[in-house]
């Protein structure tokens, strides 16, 4: 059985693996990631340290759906697409959509993370296992180039400083005359909230990149243009979770702030 032993930031990789896993066991499971949770049971990590709740385990689920389906739209125009799935952790989304194999889908992490990786999940034809640190794309020269491009970044831009992210989407633009990015936004308010939480469940990880506005991303990276702009679930959405979780997306709703602290963000090029 596979034993954890990740620090700092990769420990967040933990979190949204354990929710979809959770989630999944549910009898109204909206994700039905069997492959996270058949995952879960083969790893020796004691992952209540989280105290994590329905609530949360709906909420993670549903962003990841939300993408999900955003990936099989780009992915169903088109076959011959290269996937950049950023931050992969131990996220599924490969085994989920289950692309063509003509699809070249790479699957981009820390070393160590990849290794975790592939103890609990099979390989797969046409998926790479591309170790390299995010914030350091030296990766990226072994991204085919020419190639309809998807950028996944699920839990994963926060992370990094806008310096960083400005280098990784003008590189991976580069790659590719058109395609899409799809990943989960913070504003500032979000980020504080976010740094508040973040060191009860991944000690030494810090959260950098706050985007108010979704069309600044547009000035930094030229070229990208915003296509959708979703909320990461609706009080309609919300009918799974605890009350008090009910209320506050209600609340969201109401307050332009509140209602900008996360959302889905869908570019092209």
């Amino acid at each position: 059985m596979p034993r954890i032993q990740l620090g700092g930031v990769k420990q967040t990789l933990l979190i949204t693996f354990y929710a979809k896993a959770m989630e999944s066991r549910l009898p109204d499971s909206l994700l039905q990631d069997r492959f996270a949770a058949a995952a879960l049971a083969r790893l020796d990590y004691d992952f209540s340290r989280f105290r994590l709740g329905r609530s949360s385990y709906v909420g993670i689920a549903l962003r990841a759906w939300k993408l999900d389906r955003w990936a099989a739209e780009f992915l169903v125009a088109h076959p011959d697409a290269c996937v950049a799935h950023l931050g992969c952790g131990l996220d599924s989304r490969v085994f989920r959509l289950d692309p063509p194999a003509s699809v070249a889908w790479f699957e981009v992490d820390y070393p160590d993370v990849l290794a975790l990786r592939s103890e609990v999940y099979p390989a797969r034809e046409g998926c790479t296992l591309l170790p390299g640190a995010i914030g350091e794309p030296t990766w990226l020269d072994a991204l085919p180039s020419g190639r309809p491009l998807l950028i996944v970044a699920e839990g994963l831009m926060p992370y990094l400083r806008e310096a960083e992210v400005s280098a990784l989407l003008r590189g991976l633009l580069a790659r590719s005359p058109h395609g899409e990015l799809i990943f989960d936004g913070y504003n500032r308010f979000g980020i504080r909230m976010l740094g508040l939480f973040l060191p009860f469940w991944a000690r030494g990880a810090q959260v950098h990149w706050a985007l108010d506005d979704p069309t600044e991303l547009e000035a930094l990276v030229p070229g990208l243009r915003l296509v959708q702009e979703r909320l990461t679930y609706t009080p309609e959405e919300c009918r799974r979770m605890a009350w008090s979780s009910r209320a506050f997306v209600q609340l969201m709703q109401r307050w332009p702030t509140l209602g900008r602290i996360g959302r889905l963000l869908r570019y092209r090029w």
